[in-house]
């Protein structure tokens, strides 16, 4: 019976080391630092509802990457193409830094999410579903 009780108690161990070992992101936490599970192309996903929560205490760059122009979500920090993020890295943070893309409906920002990992960053975040999940959410866009 002992020796049971100690093997569970290893077991336990164990499982909470290597589970607190694993870093791996995927919605904005309250620090601006990520968590959660990266997708296999090394960004996160993040909801609508769960960006504008964030929004009040922007600790993050915030990208539109889509073309041609539709509006900004508020906050907006740089709209920047999606098909010349790599030509644009020296606007952005450091790699290690969070930055969050979105476009209209998704697919220019993972096309963007996807460049940004290649490159080395680290904290890309990408909002599902774009501005369309935005305004659906009840969300207003802002024009420049």
């Amino acid at each position: 019976m002992r020796k049971r009780h100690l093997l569970t108690t290893l077991l336990v161990a164990m499982l909470l080391i290597v589970t607190s070992c694993t870093n791996q992101p995927s919605a904005l936490a309250p620090s601006g630092k990520e968590t959660g599970t990266k997708n296999a192309d090394g960004y996160v996903k993040i909801s609508a509802a769960q960006l504008a929560e964030k929004l009040d205490q922007q600790d993050f760059t915030l990208v539109n990457v889509h073309i041609p122009y539709e509006g900004d979500l508020p906050g907006t920090d740089l709209s920047i193409p999606y098909n010349e993020i790599a030509g644009h890295l020296d606007q952005l943070p450091d790699l290690d830094a969070p930055i969050v893309v979105y476009c209209r409906s998704g697919g220019m920002s993972t096309v963007a999410a996807k460049e940004l990992a290649s490159h080395g960053y680290t904290n890309i975040i990408e909002l599902d579903g774009g501005m369309n999940a935005w305004t659906a959410a009840g969300k207003k866009l802002v024009q420049r």
